[in-house]
């Protein structure tokens, strides 16, 4: 029965990866393509492998964070995890959909802000959870740089 409830989070934050990923697909060759890239723009390639772990990690430390006690820490670790997922597909949207370079920066401080709450509470739920959450905080870190400099530069 615990195993059902990782199949349901790795879904959950795999519908977000994939919808927000279809997205991003089909403006990469286009709007994506002319934009100026900073130097610390990594290829493209890069970015479906590094997210698609990173899905993997953070549905994995909100299942741990699932199986703890029943407990009003748990309980929010586990709002603010949804929160920080809806911040996370609503980038997406914002960024490759609607081009708004600049809201994007605005969003992706507040996703910033969101997956560190997220990883706090977690770490007072269930430790292991919050350092599964660490690539994700270091990895939209280096976001929000580079959506900083594409705004910049664009």
């Amino acid at each position: 029965m615990r195993w059902i409830g990782l199949v349901v989070s790795l879904g959950v934050c795999f519908v977000v990866a994939g919808v927000s990923g279809a997205w991003t697909a089909k403006e990469v060759p286009a709007w994506y393509s002319t934009l100026t890239r900073p130097a610390i723009a990594p290829p493209n390639w890069v970015f479906g492998p590094v997210w698609t772990l990173l899905y993997a990690l953070m549905a994995t430390a909100a299942w741990v964070v699932w199986l703890s006690p029943s407990s009003p820490l748990r309980t929010w670790g586990l709002v603010v995890f949804l929160a920080q997922l809806a911040l996370n597909f609503a980038w997406s949207w914002i960024f490759f959909r609607q081009h708004a370079i600049g809201a994007a920066f605005a969003e992706v401080l507040m996703l910033w802000v969101s997956i560190g709450a997220a990883t706090l509470l977690f770490s007072r739920v269930a430790p292991v959870s919050a350092w599964l959450m660490a690539p994700y905080l270091a990895w939209v870190s280096f976001a929000a740089i580079l959506n900083a400099a594409f705004w910049r530069l664009n």
